[in-house]
Parts: C-alpha cells; structure tokens; sequence
C-alpha cells in the first residue's frame, strides 16, 4: 500500500514535497490564507502500518517564528482524539522525526487542534444554561458567527471580558477557554458561585473562525492579523474585531484577558500595559497582585520569562489588551501558553496541552475573584 496524505479537513494545512519514500519524506508549511504567515500544519498520513517513517518539514527558515521549532516535539494522534508527543530534532532548518507506526494511519499536527464542530458544541453546551445568553455579534467575511457567552446578571458590578484565538493556529487558547467555561457553570464550584453574585463574563472563544478553519496560524481569511486591529477596525478586513469591540464600548471592561500561544517561549506569561504613556498606578498594583497570586494558584504561570519592555513598540495603541488597557483604565493582560511544553514543568509525553491549558483557563477564575475580593 502506497503511502498518502491528507489535509482536506477543518484546520486542515500542509504542503507536500515528495512521498514516495517512507525513509524521507518531504514536507513544507503552507502560507496562511492571503497572508505570508507560516507555521501551522495539521494532516494525515495514510498507509504506514508497521513502517518506520523519518519525516522531515522543510525550509523552515521561511515560517513565521523560525525559533519556534528549536526543541519542538510533534503533536501526533492515531484517533485524533488523544494527542502525545513525537521527539523531533532541528537542525538546518529542517524539523525531522522518526518513527514506528502502529496503526495504519496518524494524524500530525503543530498543536492539538480544536475543531470548529468542538466549538460549535461549546457554544451549544453553554447555551443549555439559564444563566448564559449566546448573541451574535456579527458575521466573518465568510460569513461565519461571532459568537458571543454572556454569563451572569446584565446589572452585575464588574464587566469581565475574555477572548481567544484572534491568532487562529492558537488552540491552546479555546482549550483554555473551554476549561473556564465549564468551571463556571459548576454550580457546586463556590468561586464560581462567588463570581457569578457580582460579575458578568463576556467571552469569546474563537475571534477567528474563518482562519481556524482555514488552517491559519496568525490570520483571517483577508489575510489580517487580528490583533493589529484594535485603534481602527473596519468591517471590510476585521469584522471581528469590530464587532467585538463595538460590543465593549457599548457594556464597560473592567478586567480584560486575551488568550494566545507564543511558538518560541516555552512558558506560561503575560504581557500587561506597561508600556502605555497612559498606564496608571491602580493598573500597576492590580497587576503586581494578579502575577503574585496567579503563581501561588497555579504554579504553570511565571513572571521570570516573557516578553521585554516596548515589545510591541509602534503597535502598542493597535493591540486589544493596549487598547482595553488605554481605553478603560482597567486590569488588560494578554496570556501566553507554550506550544512546545512549560520548561520549568516538563512532560515528555504530552508537552503542552489541550488539558493542561484547561487546567489553567479554570485557575484562571481563582486569580480574579482574589483580585476582586482585595483590590
């Protein structure tokens, strides 16, 4: 049996060089939708039963975050279900793997995915709530929703958004947000049930439907990285920002979270507003409180590792969590997870996860009732 790939599926990307050898066969990474982009791959190959495969991704100098394949394992799955880990060596800017195949099939991909059909049952779990009403906010430019949770009272004191995946090849970022999601409508969680007496969550669990299923790493189906949208959205290029942001300064923002993944940094970190001329002392000590708490809860997150000072530079005033920051005086983070692994909390066989990113979406909730119960 002849060896075959396959991508023709949600999320679905890789681009084929040369197959006909199970010793070496040849891959590259395709281009994100009308964008120059590059990272993200996510296929299937057929007819390996039994064979060693030596696969290698070539070119790799090209891709978006070429330091993101240093140390970087595979993510492998036989059902595409339940995803682990490939030992993968780097060199020449080539990513190689080898391996034995038990089953006839694998499914490889450059993080656990999370499919639009998973998506579309998270917002059909949540929408069997009481306490949560799913809006529309509006439409992608292919017409996909926006999709919209609010959950908790309309009259509640603190207006707490959360979005994920404006870089749609992020997943770690909607497994985090299906994690706190579900903690919320724990009724027998008493944080959860604390939370809910006096906070009204926003959340948006995939800003970038049109790129998630596209297989993009970074952008929506115009080609636009979202989170460069923030000052001057437009309904033509960024409808989702647009809406969204619409949505916000119509409600208020008191605490504000962007959830993303970084390729390169093998760390849990945020990147606050530091960097705003407008940054206040209430935002420095809300976020001092939030760092030194967020550790003692889950010891994933640090504060050793993560982006300098002006990272974003001339950005800045275009990145939602600077733009929630400057425009509401309020606590804004972006929250970075790893696509490789946590290095100061290893796991060779599973790396970073869909779970463990749930883990930390739920402990999540623990840092801001502290915040709000002591600031």
């Amino acid at each position: 049996m002849s060896i075959s790939i396959n991508s023709n599926f949600d999320a679905g990307s890789i681009v084929v060089h040369d197959i006909s050898n199970p010793q070496n066969i040849r891959l590259g990474i395709r281009n994100d939708t009308n964008s120059e982009f590059a990272q993200w791959f996510y296929f299937q190959i057929n007819g390996i039963k039994s064979q060693q495969l030596s696969i290698h991704f070539e070119n790799l100098a090209t891709t978006a975050y070429p330091e993101g394949w240093n140390n970087y394992n595979l993510c492998a799955s036989y059902d595409n279900q339940n995803w682990f880990r490939l030992p993968c060596s780097f060199e020449n800017n080539t990513l190689s793997c080898t391996f034995n195949s038990s089953s006839n099939s694998i499914y490889l991909a450059y993080f656990e995915p999370y499919s639009y059909q998973k998506h579309q049952e998270l917002i059909g779990f949540a929408n069997l709530h009481e306490i949560c009403e799913h809006t529309i906010l509006g439409y992608t430019a292919q017409q996909r929703p926006i999709d919209l949770l609010t959950i908790g009272k309309q009259d509640a004191q603190y207006k707490i958004w959360i979005i994920a995946r404006q870089h749609p090849g992020e997943t770690m970022a909607e497994w985090f947000m299906d994690g706190l999601i579900k903690r919320l409508f724990d009724k027998q969680d008493p944080i959860s049930h604390a939370l809910l007496s006096n906070c009204q969550f926003n959340l948006v669990p995939n800003m970038n439907p049109d790129g998630a299923i596209l297989g993009n790493l970074r952008t929506n189906s115009c080609g636009v990285n979202l989170n460069r949208e923030w000052l001057v959205p437009t309904i033509e290029n960024s409808p989702e920002v647009f809406y969204v942001r619409e949505k916000m300064l119509s409600d208020n923002v008191d605490i504000f979270f962007d959830i993303h993944g970084d390729e390169a940094l093998p760390y849990v970190f945020t990147s606050g507003c530091a960097d705003n001329q407008s940054f206040s002392q209430e935002q420095q000590q809300l976020e001092d409180a939030f760092e030194h708490i967020f550790q003692l809860i889950n010891p994933d997150y640090q504060t050793e590792y993560g982006y300098p000072k002006n990272h974003f530079s001339v950005e800045s005033s275009s990145v939602a969590t600077k733009w929630v920051g400057n425009h509401f005086d309020c606590l804004a983070y972006t929250l970075e997870l790893p696509f490789k692994d946590n290095a100061n909390n290893p796991n060779i066989k599973y790396g970073w996860n869909g779970y463990r990113s749930q883990l930390l979406g739920q402990d999540l909730l623990t840092a801001i009732h502290y915040i709000l119960k002591h600031n």
